[in-house]
């Protein structure tokens, strides 16, 4: 069950960096903060970049494939069927 913290006497300099960071993460600063938080404390949790790198070395490992426009929707459709 998720816990509220408030967080007293941040410095200055602590504040900015985490509104730029949530900034450029397009997120909150609770949401940032908590982030920040969860790296630090629990840091076997795999970070959504090192996932995404992940992923992409694990495409470009498989043979390319073309899909046309009549494969994507037949596989639709078999899925809805």
């Amino acid at each position: 069950m998720p816990i509220s913290l408030t967080l007293k006497h941040i410095l200055d300099a602590v504040y900015v960096r985490l509104k730029a960071a949530a900034e450029l993460h397009r997120r909150s600063l609770n949401s940032e903060a908590i982030v920040c938080l969860e790296s630090v404390l629990m840091p076997n949790r795999v970070v959504p970049g090192v996932r995404l790198a992940r992923a992409s070395e694990l495409r470009a490992s498989l043979p390319p494939v073309q899909f046309t426009n009549k494969d994507i929707d037949a596989a639709k459709r078999a899925r809805r069927e």
